[in-house]
């Protein structure tokens, strides 16, 4: 390993792109550090200390959002943008085409449009922000010029962060969008230790111990997932084309235990996070509205309906993100015009109806785990009482992590051996 570490370094445009990624990160972490002018933000770290939601989304933005940051969304409209253009692709045949069939600059155009569709985004998510805790009076009264100049603030500091992402894309190494939520996540890491190390006691030594376990048994777990595959094989007919033999060889098809990543848990979350955000919209109001608004505020409270809802949804979305990502009839009219076929099965159809039996059996092992993996951070800490290193056992922080990691990891050995062959 520590070879490895030498040998990236002694190469100078890989030892670059790492350092010009470890300087965003820098800019990234100051301004998650920079708050809006005008706020006081005294009150609001004990709010997001309390609140499990929102405890969940300032993990995301590296603390951004207790510190009522200019960057306090992180890249959320962003995401939320993307999600929803790929959702549009099953309605309008027109966008499908273009993520699907125009390459390269139809990606680009797609991409372009997610960016200009943040911007209405980040200022409906940034006056909702404001205007919750304002409610909930975490924040004192905010005046039209204050409140006009916070959410232009906000708007542009997650279009700057937009910005920051494609850089590292283009002149660092990995996909910049995705390291920067993976900094946001683990930036709260030397905090933990901090409050750990405070706050230790000797008998509570076995819970932590237990933890640690614990936490290690779930990381273990999402690797091998993360990296499983159903390998569907594949055969090309011999063709001949004038002195010349194509074909003949055997390969394989991988389908993904966990094909949709990350977005069934995201989708999830964002259900389970909108009945609470109107609640507390509607919380105080008087009259019947307010008291519905709290009894169903109190509802989503409940650790038992909380979990079993982000379960159910999570499996629900594991399913619905596949079936508009993946299309096996597509997958079977490209192997057939290809020459491909899988042995024992007959091409075009019935080879169409094999993907889509052998995807449904392997997207079960996935969306349950994605759905334990879901609700692991309250099984976890109800069990051991330790709330500290929530990104140790947090569902999508989690599988964040580790994907992240492993894909960097993998860029990084391209890079390695592409300069190997190079000297030879």
């Amino acid at each position: 390993m520590l070879g490895k570490l030498i040998q990236i370094f002694k190469i100078k445009e890989l030892r670059n792109k790492i350092l010009f990624v470890l300087g965003i990160f820098v800019i990234f972490r100051i301004m998650a550090n920079l708050p809006i002018p005008g706020m006081d933000v005294s009150k609001i770290k004990d709010f997001f200390a309390g609140n499990q939601m929102f405890g969940l989304l300032n993990l995301f933005t590296g603390g951004a959002m207790d510190n009522l940051s200019i960057i306090m969304l992180g890249l959320g409209p962003y995401i939320t943008s993307t999600i929803i253009l790929q959702l549009l692709t099953m309605i309008f045949p027109q966008l499908e085409k273009m993520y699907k069939e125009e390459g390269e600059s139809g990606r680009q155009k797609f991409n372009q449009y997610g960016r200009l569709l943040a911007v209405p985004l980040g200022i409906i998510q940034g006056y909702a922000m404001l205007f919750t805790f304002h409610r909930q009076g975490l924040i004192g009264e905010i005046s039209p010029m204050l409140m006009l100049g916070s959410i232009a603030t906000i708007t542009a500091g997650t279009i700057f962060l937009m910005w920051l992402g494609e850089l590292i894309t283009e002149k660092g190494i990995g996909n910049g969008v995705s390291l920067l939520i993976f900094a946001g996540i683990i930036a709260d890491f030397p905090n933990n230790i901090r409050q750990m190390a405070a706050t230790f006691d000797i008998a509570s030594f076995p819970s932590y111990l237990l933890f640690f376990f614990m936490s290690l048994l779930i990381i273990t777990g999402v690797v091998i997932i993360n990296e499983s595959r159903r390998n569907i094989p594949i055969s090309y007919a011999k063709r001949v084309r004038g002195a010349k033999m194509y074909g003949g060889v055997s390969t394989y098809l991988p389908l993904n235990i966990n094909p949709a990543g990350v977005i069934p848990i995201i989708f999830a979350m964002s259900i389970m996070l909108f009945p609470g955000m109107i609640a507390s919209f509607l919380g105080g109001a008087g009259g019947a509205v307010g008291t519905i608004a709290k009894n169903v505020g109190a509802w989503f409270q409940d650790p038992w309906i909380y979990g079993i809802l982000y379960f159910i949804l999570v499996v629900v979305f594991t399913y619905f993100y596949t079936a508009v990502t993946f299309d096996p009839k597509s997958i079977a009219q490209n192997l057939q015009k290809m020459g491909g076929f899988v042995p024992g099965i007959r091409p075009g159809t019935s080879t169409s109806g094999f993907i889509y039996y052998i995807l449904n059996r392997v997207l079960l092992i996935g969306a349950m785990f994605l759905g334990i993996i879901a609700v692991m951070p309250s099984v976890v800490q109800g069990i051991t009482g330790v709330t500290s290193f929530q990104f140790l056992i947090g569902g999508t922080s989690l599988l964040i992590v580790v994907s992240v990691v492993l894909e960097t990891m993998r860029q990084i050995k391209a890079q390695l051996q592409m300069r190997e062959y190079e000297t030879f």
